[in-house]
């Protein structure tokens, strides 16, 4: 008998393959995970064509997309085969206010979050209908880190949600010679934001803002980096958060649900949402541990954020994501009461 035809899925990202963001990143690998089982096609719009399933990425960016398949289908509700993946920004931002968000919410037959922390956001009416998937990584070896400086990276695009000038501030607190090096990667999105950046490069010779780089660039300079900085105001799920972690590479980590559903609730390496003194605390803190040890002993706050990434990792795990994915493909395509009213 010939193979049966394969069930087509539409992944819908408002972000470009060029952006290089997460929302593109998730696609790209969602699309990769699925393609062996799935007709899989990548787009930014819905454009009416024969789809088996919808997965929307961002329930606001998206909403006209979501809408449209709902409304092709006749549901009011719980739309047939729509998966909707909420961001940092729709759980944390327009889903309190946007109606285009909220209303995503009522047209998803399910929803996903994508850290632990996620669903506790959501309407009590909408929680039985979401689901945790982890974003997965590759997994990296660890290297031997050199005890003549502290390496500390920031990655993320000059905007505010990131708050770079957290960084910029603790940057500034560093006396020249304190031995901590920082390395700053992203696009200017925001040119107040770079500006401060060139100003903030000009009077620290410890810190370099080295723009956008490519994802296996940045991946490199993780690997590279005893300490990933992560001081975002509102958080969806990082990549580079768990491409730290799968790299050995520890993170300090504002102390928002986003980052928090990704380390842990009992994370040692969190500071408050634009506290860049307390970011500085834990530099220096760290830097002197490994100045008197002449590299990190087993009682330091560097071994154990180490110890508790570590732990953390196996969440991260690709084929954990693959099996999470296909699930709910599955789910959606034999669901029959999907969409009843």
């Amino acid at each position: 008998m010939p193979e049966r035809n394969k069930h087509r899925v539409l992944i819908v990202t408002p972000a470009a393959a060029n952006a290089n963001n997460g929302n593109w990143q998730t696609a790209w690998r969602w699309a990769v995970f699925l393609k062996n089982e799935f007709d899989v096609t990548i787009d930014q719009k819905w454009r009416g064509g024969p789809y088996d399933v919808l997965l929307a990425l961002h329930a606001r960016r998206s909403a006209g997309d979501i809408a449209a398949w709902a409304l092709a289908l006749g549901a009011a509700s719980n739309a047939p085969r729509l998966g909707v993946v909420l961001t940092g920004t729709d759980l944390y931002r327009d889903i309190e206010s946007d109606s285009a968000a909220i209303r995503s919410l009522e047209l998803a037959r399910v929803l996903v979050v994508l850290q632990e922390m996620g669903p506790a956001r959501l309407p009590l009416a909408h929680r039985s209908k979401t689901r945790v998937i982890f974003q997965s990584t590759t997994s990296r070896q660890t290297l031997v880190k050199t005890p003549r400086h502290l390496r500390v990276l920031m990655v993320g695009h000059l905007r505010d949600e990131k708050s770079p000038q957290t960084l910029y501030e603790a940057a500034r607190l560093l006396n020249a010679d304190s031995g901590i090096l920082i390395d700053h990667i992203g696009d200017p999105l925001d040119a107040a934001l770079a500006k401060e950046a060139r100003a903030t490069a000009a009077s620290c010779p410890h810190y370099r803002w080295l723009g956008g780089l490519d994802h296996e660039t940045t991946r490199r300079h993780i690997q590279r980096a005893h300490l990933l900085v992560h001081a975002s105001k509102m958080e969806g799920g990082a990549h580079v958060v768990m491409e730290a972690v799968c790299s050995g590479t520890p993170v300090l980590a504002s102390k928002v649900d986003g980052n928090v559903g990704m380390l842990g609730q009992s994370y040692a390496g969190y500071f408050e949402v634009g506290n860049a003194l307390a970011l500085n605390a834990l530099l220096t803190r760290i830097r002197q541990e490994q100045v008197l040890a002449s590299g990190f002993g087993p009682s330091s706050l560097y071994i154990r954020l180490a110890k508790q990434c570590a732990q953390r990792a196996e969440l991260f795990a690709p084929e954990k994501e693959k099996m999470a994915l296909t699930k709910l493909v599955q789910a959606l395509l034999t669901d029959t009461q999907a969409g009843k009213k």
